[in-house]
């Protein structure tokens, strides 16, 4: 979508926004509706401060997450016509109401149904509001969870990419039914609008009328021998010499006697699911991880400069490419296997199945830990992508 001017963006967003009330009219076998000003939630009074706004409830305390953590619901079904809601009071509401959960760690699912091109913010007020929404907003949030997102939510994607740090993009988290928030959150806690739960079972439905496609479901596999997380106490006993603490909680705790005893606030805060999930990558990979990329970055020095120059090229590209993940759901290890073979190969003839692990599980390093391994060596004339 480069060169597109912003207005051509508005455009293709009300397009797109017009595709989704159709497809929703098709839902539900009627017009889209405004949701009225009674919610069923607790009732606001008239001396609120943003009384006009936050009777509609577009903003709501919905529950807990799974680490005890508050979670706040923006609902775009409670959002009323545009000439009948003032966008600069809303987004001063919006800060006003988040004021008291941001001081610590929160959560903040975005439910997209009801987005429609007669409620819907200009693209001027999302830049107010992103620009708004400053470290203060940003640091303790800990995920974004957007649900039921349609071509709409990519577009906009797109128009605030540049601006948005690759550290609050992997706090985003796109989830197409409810069902998938299970993973997340306390589910049966949260308090859902009406309207999402219909339009959620209307999805379901339509997806059930799809003929099924024949997937093969590949066996399950076994754990990794360094396997730390997902497996039994008792098979990590086996595999730690018979040890009864698991050595993660051993670890853990011995850094924290030494290191964390003193910190203020210890355990207050918890850290984001992405380092949490990288962290549990790196135990069940074995503890050694560290030493494998140092090996790696052996490896791939001891290369001519031509073929480390075209190497380096391609990898940067290709950890460019995992970095959009979210979107394009190729992690390292995922483009690993596409590209594995065909950066590495047996001058015997096709390699045996035993050796394409390593050969994936290398480049998939290559790739994750893109940085650290070619960071420090340039070769003369060379270009990254």
């Amino acid at each position: 979508m480069e060169g597109m001017s912003e207005i051509d963006f508005e455009k293709l967003a009300e397009i797109e926004l017009r595709k989704d009330e159709a497809e929703n009219a098709d839902l539900e076998g009627s017009q889209v509706s405004f949701a009225s000003v009674s919610n069923g939630d607790a009732e606001i009074s008239p001396t609120h401060p943003y009384y006009d706004v936050a009777r509609h409830n577009i903003l709501h305390l919905v529950g807990d997450d799974n680490l005890g953590r508050k979670v706040i619901a923006f609902s775009c079904c409670r959002l009323p016509p545009s000439y009948q809601l003032n966008h600069r009071r809303l987004l001063e509401y919006l800060k006003y109401a988040l004021d008291q959960y941001v001081e610590n760690d929160y959560t903040v699912i975005y439910f997209h149904y009801g987005l429609n091109s007669k409620n819907k913010p200009s693209l001027s007020w999302l830049q107010s509001a992103y620009k708004e929404f400053d470290r203060k907003y940003k640091k303790n949030l800990k995920a974004l969870y957007i649900v039921h997102p349609t071509n709409f939510i990519k577009i906009i994607w797109n128009i605030f990419k540049p601006l948005i740090s690759h550290k609050f993009g992997k706090k985003v988290i796109y989830l197409n039914y409810l069902s998938d928030l299970r993973d997340h959150l306390k589910y049966d806690q949260l308090k859902i609008p009406q309207e999402v739960i219909r339009h959620d079972e209307n999805l379901r439905t339509k997806q059930k009328k799809k003929p099924p496609t024949a997937v093969k479901i590949p066996p399950p596999r076994p754990p990794l021998p360094t396997q730390q997380f997902g497996v039994s106490l008792q098979y990590l006993k086996a595999k730690n010499k018979g040890e009864l603490i698991p050595p993660v909680m051993k670890q853990t705790v011995s850094y924290l006697k030494r290191k964390g005893l003193k910190a203020e606030g210890l355990f207050r805060r918890s850290a984001s699911i992405q380092s949490i999930k990288e962290i549990q990558k790196l135990y069940n990979q074995g503890v050694e991880s560290s030493l494998r990329v140092m090996n790696c970055r052996e490896i791939v020095h001891g290369l001519p400069e031509q073929n480390y120059a075209v190497l380096k090229f391609l990898i940067c590209f290709l950890h460019m490419v995992s970095q959009e993940s979210i979107f394009n759901k190729m992690t390292g290890s995922n483009l690993a296997c596409v590209f594995g073979l065909n950066l590495i190969w047996s001058p015997k003839g096709t390699p045996s199945f035993s050796t394409l692990v390593p050969i994936n599980i290398f480049i998939g390093l290559l790739i994750d830990f893109y940085p650290t391994i070619f960071s420090s060596r340039s070769v003369p004339g060379e270009q990254l992508p």
